[in-house]
């Protein structure tokens, strides 16, 4: 083997190595996830799924009908509590927290209705 194979073997060696030494605890599940999102976004009617959903009100309970306005910030609080979920989980990944990742991402689910 000529020394420049040998020189051009241990680079890409050590490329791919700090690579994978960059990728925190569950990076590949985040990805999943977020891949699994878009394809929900893609695919819902609208008004359907594909939107995190937020846990039913009081005011739910009513038996009145929900204004416009009223679905509107439902929307909003559900989409800024799933966006939040997965950026807890995108930190505890960089900070390579395993568990704190998986928590968060278990609540990105649940908030995305995703199995």
């Amino acid at each position: 083997m000529h020394r420049s194979d040998i020189l051009l073997l241990a680079t890409v060696a050590l490329v791919s190595g700090a690579t994978a030494s960059q990728a925190g605890p569950c990076t590949s599940q985040i990805a999943d996830v977020e891949q699994q999102i878009r394809q929900l976004r893609a695919t819902a009617p609208p008004g359907g799924t594909g939107e995190p959903s937020a846990p039913q009100t009081l005011g739910a309970q009513l038996h009145h009908q929900p204004t416009p306005g009223s679905v509107e910030n439902a929307e909003r609080e559900a989409n800024a509590d799933g966006d939040a979920a997965l950026q807890r989980a995108r930190k505890a990944d960089a900070d390579g927290n395993a568990e704190g990742c998986e928590e968060a991402l278990r609540e990105a689910k649940r908030l995305y209705g995703i199995d």
